[in-house]
C-alpha cells in the first residue's frame, strides 16, 4: 500500500526526539491525547490468537487492520470472528514465515498482539518497534538473555514500548492479595512461592487433526501447540513457563520499582512423565516412545531479591496432577496460601496456629479494578483476567502512556527460563541476573494496579 506521509511516517521519524519521554505519560507533559480509536495487528491467529482476536473485536474503540500467519485454516477462523463482529475484513500476510516484516513496515498501526510460537515472540516484537508499533507480546517476550537485552535496547530506543500480555497478574484473588500485600497486612515480606503446575500432556500430544490429546503426536505431524511447543521439552531443560507465576509475586515484590531478582538456582528431576505418556497411550512401538525428552518432569528455581526475600518457582507440566500456580505469599505477620484456600494473620485470625478461609479476606481487599468491570470481565476467558489484560494494552494505546507491565517487567519475569537452563547445566550453580533497568529499579516508581484504571 501507498504511504507518503503518514502519521506513522511521522511518529518513525520522530522516535529519536521522543525516545527520552518513553517513561513519563502524555499527561504528565500536559498533553493529553486520548484517541477515539487505536488500529492493532495480528500476529499469530491460532488458538489463543483467536481468543483475543474475538475480546479486541468485540471493543468499538478497536481497528483491526491486518493479520498475519501462516496457517490458512487458522486465517479463515480469525476472519470468521472478524466478520461475525462486524468488522471489516483486514489486508492478510500469509506469504512464510517472515512476512509479518512486511505487515510491520507496509501498515499504519499503533499495536501489534503477537501470538506465535515463543521463539519467534522476540523477532517480531523487535520489528513492530522498529517500525514505530507498540507491542503486546504472548508469554514469553524472549529465549535468550541477549534477546532480552535486545527487547529493552530497542524500547528505549524508538520510543515504542513492549508489554507483555500477562493476564495472571489480574487474577482475581492474586490482585486481591496484591492489595492485602501494599496495605501491609502481611507485614514485611519474607518468602514467596509461585509456579507453573498444569498437566500439558494432551497439550504436548494429540492426533494432529484436534488441538487437545486424541493421540501422542507432535512436531510435524502435531496439531496446534502439539506443532512447535513440545520440541521445546525435547531440547531444553529447565523452567520453560515461568511467566504465570512470577509476574503476579513480581507486582508484591516491586521487581524493577525498588527491587529486583539478584540471582537464581534450578534443580530438575529425572525425566520420565512424557515418555510414559506415550507408552501407556499409544504402546512401545510407538515410534515416539522413542524419543528423548531433556526436560525433567519437576523444575525447581530458587530467587534471592535485593531486599533479602526468596522465591521459590516450580514448573511441572508432564505429569497426571490438578492444576496450581502454587501461590504462597509470606510475611512477618501472617501468610496466604492458593492451594487449600487459607490465610493465617497473626492477631486476626480467631485461632492461634490454625488456617482460615482466605474468601472473607478476597472479599474484602477486592481490587478496584475487578469492583469496577466485573460485569464487562464475565465470560471474557481464563476467569476474567483476559479482558483486563487486553484492556490494559488498548487502554494504554489509546492515552499513549506506558502500559502497566513494561519491557523491564517482560525480560525480568522471561529471562528466568534461560538463566535456569543455564544453572541446571552447570550443576544447579548460582547464575546472577541482568540488572535490565541499569540502575533504576531503586527509583522507579511501582506502575502496577495503582488505582481502578488499568
Amino acid at each position: 500500500m501507498s504511504k507518503s506521509i503518514n502519521r506513522r511516517d511521522f511518529i518513525k521519524t520522530s522516535v529519536l526526539a521522543g525516545a527520552g519521554t518513553l517513561l513519563v505519560p502524555k499527561v504528565v507533559l500536559g498533553h493529553p491525547a486520548v484517541r477515539e480509536k487505536v488500529r492493532l495487528g495480528f500476529i499469530g491467529t491460532g488458538m489463543r490468537g483467536q481468543w483475543v482476536l474475538w475480546l479486541a473485536a468485540k471493543r468499538p474503540d478497536v481497528e483491526i487492520t491486518s493479520i498475519c500467519d501462516i496457517d490458512e485454516g487458522m486465517i479463515a477462523s480469525a476472519l470468521k470472528i472478524l466478520k461475525d463482529s462486524g468488522k471489516p475484513e483486514p489486508r492478510v500476510y500469509n506469504n512464510g514465515d517472515e512476512d509479518f516484516r512486511n505487515m510491520v513496515a507496509n501498515e499504519d498501526l499503533d499495536g501489534v498482539y503477537i501470538a506465535t510460537p515463543w521463539e519467534w515472540h522476540h523477532p517480531m516484537s523487535m520489528a513492530a518497534m522498529n517500525n514505530g508499533i507498540n507491542v503486546g507480546t504472548e508469554v514469553p517476550a524472549a529465549l535468550t538473555v541477549n534477546d532480552c537485552w535486545d527487547l529493552v535496547n530497542t524500547s528505549e530506543q524508538t520510543g515504542k514500548f513492549c508489554m507483555i500480555m500477562e493476564n495472571v497478574c489480574y487474577r482475581r484473588d492474586v490482585i486481591a492479595v496484591l492489595n492485602m500485600v501494599r496495605q501491609g497486612l502481611f507485614g514485611e515480606l519474607l518468602h514467596l512461592q509461585c509456579g507453573y503446575q498444569h498437566d500439558l500432556r494432551h497439550v504436548k500430544f494429540n492426533d494432529g487433526k484436534q488441538p487437545y490429546g486424541g493421540g501422542v503426536e507432535f512436531g510435524e505431524k502435531g496439531f496446534s501447540e502439539a506443532k512447535w511447543r513440545t520440541l521445546h521439552s525435547v531440547n531444553r531443560n529447565g523452567d520453560l513457563y515461568p511467566t504465570h507465576g512470577v509476574g503476579p509475586v513480581s507486582t508484591m515484590l516491586n521487581i524493577n520499582r525498588g527491587n529486583r531478582f539478584v540471582h537464581l538456582t534450578s534443580t530438575a528431576t529425572k525425566s520420565r512423565g512424557l515418555h510414559k505418556y506415550i507408552v501407556d497411550q499409544a504402546g512401545t512401538d510407538h515410534p515416539n516412545a522413542k524419543v528423548k525428552f531433556k526436560l525433567g518432569d519437576i523444575v525447581t528455581t530458587v530467587i534471592k531479591c535485593a531486599n533479602g526475600e526468596t522465591v521459590v518457582v516450580s514448573h511441572d507440566t508432564n505429569s497426571p496432577r490438578p492444576y496450581s500456580l502454587n501461590f504462597r505469599v509470606q510475611g512477618t505477620d501472617g501468610l496466604w496460601m492458593v492451594d487449600n484456600d487459607s490465610i493465617y494473620i497473626e492477631g486476626v485470625s480467631p485461632e492461634p496456629h490454625r488456617w482460615e478461609s482466605a474468601q472473607p479476606f478476597l472479599e474484602k481487599y477486592d481490587h478496584p479494578l475487578w469492583k469496577r468491570f466485573e460485569d464487562q470481565a464475565a465470560g471474557s476467558g481464563h476467569g476474567g483476567m483476559d479482558f483486563f489484560i487486553v484492556r490494559a494494552y488498548i487502554e494504554s494505546l489509546k492515552r499513549n502512556v506506558p502500559p502497566p507491565i513494561d519491557v523491564y517487567d517482560a525480560v525480568s519475569m522471561s529471562v528466568i527460563s534461560p538463566l535456569s537452563e543455564q544453572s541446571i547445566a552447570n550443576r544447579s550453580s548460582l547464575v546472577e541476573f541482568p540488572d535490565f533497568t541499569r540502575g533504576k529499579w531503586k527509583t522507579n516508581a511501582r506502575i502496577f494496579g495503582l488505582n481502578d484504571e488499568f
